[in-house]
């Protein structure tokens, strides 16, 4: 057991050694037995926010909230999972925004597949790239890249 695991323990579970992990439990308390001075300094710090901690209590519901809470449950719908229902016009304007999607999609696919098909075939490659890039491995390449 380490000052910094020790520390680490009293922060996170407080001074009870009750509440401390039970794998760590016994190497804390003798820890804290062969080293007094620092582990009763760490205690009591944790010990009375411990006791600030238990003081404070939660009031028990009222009545109004408790009858709010079942006001609201007994009116629910009975399948809280269904969303409710788009009107028509919704409906078509969503379909018709996720075929223009798709369109933009395809149109973009097309435009990229005849820019390199026609670089393919007129065997003129873009400005910047050298003819092998160009190639297909259908018309014998001299970039093969076997290193032969």
């Amino acid at each position: 057991m380490t000052p910094e695991r020790f520390r680490t323990i009293v922060d996170a579970y407080g001074a009870d050694p009750r509440r401390w992990p039970e794998g760590e439990r016994a190497a804390a308390e003798l820890w804290a037995e062969s080293h007094p001075a620092e582990a009763d300094a760490l205690l009591a710090g944790s010990a009375s926010l411990d006791g600030w901690l238990a003081s404070q209590t939660v009031a028990p519901p009222g009545h109004e909230l408790v009858e709010r809470v079942i006001n609201a449950a007994a009116t629910a719908p009975a399948n809280p999972a269904r969303r409710p229902r788009r009107d028509r016009r919704q409906r078509v304007r969503l379909w018709w925004q996720g075929v223009a999607f798709a369109g933009i999609g395809l149109a973009g696919g097309l435009a990229g597949a005849f820019a390199v098909s026609f670089f393919v075939m007129a065997g003129t490659p873009p400005a910047g790239h050298e003819a092998s890039y160009t190639t297909s491995s259908f018309d014998g390449s001299t970039a093969d890249w076997s290193g032969e």
